[in-house]
């Protein structure tokens, strides 16, 4: 497959060289006569009366049914044996056919020679994937012109390539092989070296990547007959190791093969040779020494690296090479689709949350509406409530105008006896000290309720300044962070917010004083409510004492003539039953006053500790401010 692949490039170019008009079709004269030199080429046996009949001008034959490149895999590709035939010939006829059309140096004279071109082009169908058309990544290349200039002995102009590569054709589709003799034909690669010193670099990357040769180069070799040492042209391959003559390698006086059971041993000095190595297989070993050290170093890991690729069961170096850097090439190609994937998902998500924070302000806003439309229902529940209170006021004025003129017809019916006009009259009277004492009570309780809100209206304007405060004393401390340079407008700033502190400290102390006159107001309420709380319990005892009914005299029953027993049965007015009632009376009255004094008591220490809070919050402030000062 790797053979009918690399001839399938070759082809490919003769092909494409006849194809004039580029559409794809190429007469049928010239594809018999192209697969007339292909079996020649190739060393394939066939028939020309055949050979007519495939390629005649009707509709009958293969190539008129299938086209070429069915033809050609079945006649032609199916018959190739490897090892019949010389490649270089088909590489040599198809270079023909196409440089004719495709290469032409400019001014019709380039420093490349004919055969340069050749062997670069040969070397360009090695390098270049199983991709049609035939094209080269830049990364190989790079790698090819390197190894050029690694050859010559000069450095690669990283300028001059990355003009070459940085050009939109390449970037597009990759680069083809004219345009890259044309790259080299310019002369910016070679830099006015000789001719020959370009093909002897050329021809040998052209030996080590397309001719599969590892390293070459001259080592001495101790015989197995003679034992005696003699200069030789040494090439090695990834399974043979040839030893020649001279470096032309006409005639070849040995060769070694490599497998699994070969290995590389340095040796010491001996015989007068330095820089000694062997090379050992199952039969024999040959000793063999460099020109140095170095050069042994490289032999040793050349053919340790042909071994290796023997028993990896590979064939080419550079094969095995050129599929790295296709893994790597492909290794990056996925990690930039990766990162430009990526890229995308960030710019999505930042879409998203720009989206969402668009809908946070959105909702925002609806609920900044919805507070304002709430506001507006509480003070429309707040106006009819108060309407409310004002329509129960009516009501409970009419319901007491009602009262007072059933009291007059009460006492116009009072007319029956003394004894019940004066009772009535008494507890008329003891309702309307009950009623004012009942409003006292309504209005201290008011009072207190009034005083509360003040109290706490002036808690919430303490709170408020407490944080102005507050906010001065964060801002004079940032102020004093600044640098020297500012320090005399920071002096200014602070003599400003020190007053302004001093006025907000006057203002919450006249806040402190306020808040004292009113803790002041309500002890006095809530005094005056006791007051009002014991003189209406006073007037129930009394209102309860006069509410029971005035019996006839109590009937003494004595022992007569029956001997019945007298009973006695204790009136309500029975002095004992009264002190019962006075003592139970006067219990839940102490406990309740107990409630009170204990709820008085909590309210009390309560505000003292926010009072004591905001003094300590105050005085750190002030110390804060002092030091700043």
């Amino acid at each position: 497959m790797e053979l009918r692949a690399e001839l399938l490039k070759s082809i490919w170019y003769a092909f494409t060289s006849l194809d004039v008009e580029k559409s794809g079709k190429v007469s049928k004269s010239q594809l018999k006569v192209l697969s007339h030199n292909l079996y020649t080429a190739l060393n394939i046996p066939h028939d020309p009366v055949a050979l007519e009949d495939h390629f005649r001008d009707d509709d009958d034959g293969p190539v008129s049914n299938q086209g070429y490149m069915p033809y050609l895999n079945k006649f032609i590709l199916d018959k190739v044996v490897e090892g019949t035939f010389d490649k270089d010939n088909v590489d040599v006829f198809c270079w023909t056919l196409c440089a004719k059309k495709n290469y032409r140096p400019k001014d019709g004279v380039g420093v490349l020679l004919d055969k340069d071109a050749f062997h670069l082009w040969c070397i360009f169908n090695f390098l270049s994937e199983d991709k049609y058309p035939l094209v080269l990544a830049p990364e190989e290349v790079e790698y090819l012109l390197k190894k050029i200039c690694l050859a010559m002995s000069v450095e690669l102009s990283c300028v001059d390539m990355e003009d070459f590569i940085s050009q939109e054709p390449v970037q597009l589709s990759g680069i083809t092989v004219w345009a890259f003799l044309d790259f080299v034909n310019t002369g910016r690669l070679t830099r006015g070296m000789e001719n020959d010193s370009v093909t002897m670099a050329i021809d040998k990357v052209y030996q080590e990547i397309v001719g599969n040769i590892i390293k070459e180069g001259y080592l001495w070799k101790k015989g197995h007959l003679r034992r005696n040492w003699n200069e030789r042209w040494f090439s090695l391959r990834p399974s043979t190791l040839h030893y020649y003559v001279s470096e032309d390698r006409k005639e070849c006086k040995g060769c070694i093969e490599l497998d699994h059971n070969c290995c590389v041993e340095v040796l010491p000095e001996k015989e007068g040779k330095r820089c000694m190595f062997c090379v050992k297989t199952l039969t024999k070993t040959y000793e063999m020494s460099a020109p140095d050290t170095k050069q042994r170093q490289e032999w040793t890991t050349a053919i340790q690296t042909a071994i290796r690729l023997c028993v990896e069961g590979k064939n080419s170096l550079h094969k095995d090479l050129k599929l790295r850097r296709r893994e790597l090439r492909e290794e990056r190609e996925r990690r930039r689709t990766t990162k430009e994937e990526e890229l995308q998902r960030l710019c999505l998500l930042q879409g998203e949350k720009e989206s969402k924070l668009a809908e946070l302000e959105l909702l925002q806003e609806a609920q900044r509406h919805s507070q304002a439309a709430l506001l507006q229902e509480e003070q429309k529940r707040r106006q009819k409530h108060e309407e409310l209170q004002r329509t129960l006021q009516d009501q409970l004025q009419q319901a007491e105008e009602e009262r007072d003129n059933m009291q007059a017809e009460m006492a116009l019916k009072e007319a029956e006896t003394d004894r019940q006009r004066k009772r009535i009259r008494e507890l008329e009277e003891m309702q309307l000290r009950l009623e004012e004492a009942l409003h006292q009570e309504i209005r201290a309780r008011q009072n207190e309720e009034a005083y509360r809100l003040a109290q706490a209206s002036l808690l919430v304007e303490e709170e408020e300044k407490m944080k102005v405060l507050l906010a001065l004393q964060e801002e004079q401390e940032q102020y004093i962070l600044k640098t020297q340079r500012e320090k005399q407008e920071l002096r200014q700033e602070m003599v400003t917010k020190s007053q302004a502190l001093e006025e907000a400290q006057h203002q919450l102390e006249k806040v402190r004083d306020n808040r004292h006159r009113m803790d002041q107001d309500i002890a006095t309420a809530q005094r005056k409510l006791r007051q009002a709380s014991t003189s209406v319990k006073h007037w129930n005892v009394q209102m309860n004492r006069l509410m029971h009914p005035i019996g006839p005299g109590e009937r003494r029953l004595s022992l007569g003539g029956s001997g019945v027993p007298v009973v006695h049965v204790p009136s309500s007015r029975d002095p004992s039953l009264r002190l019962f009632h006075q003592r139970s009376e006067g219990e839940r009255e102490r406990e309740r006053e107990n409630e009170q004094e204990n709820i008085e008591e909590k309210e009390r220490e309560e505000r003292v500790s926010i009072i004591g809070r905001e003094e300590r919050r105050l005085s750190q402030a002030s110390n804060g401010d002092m030091d700043c000062a």
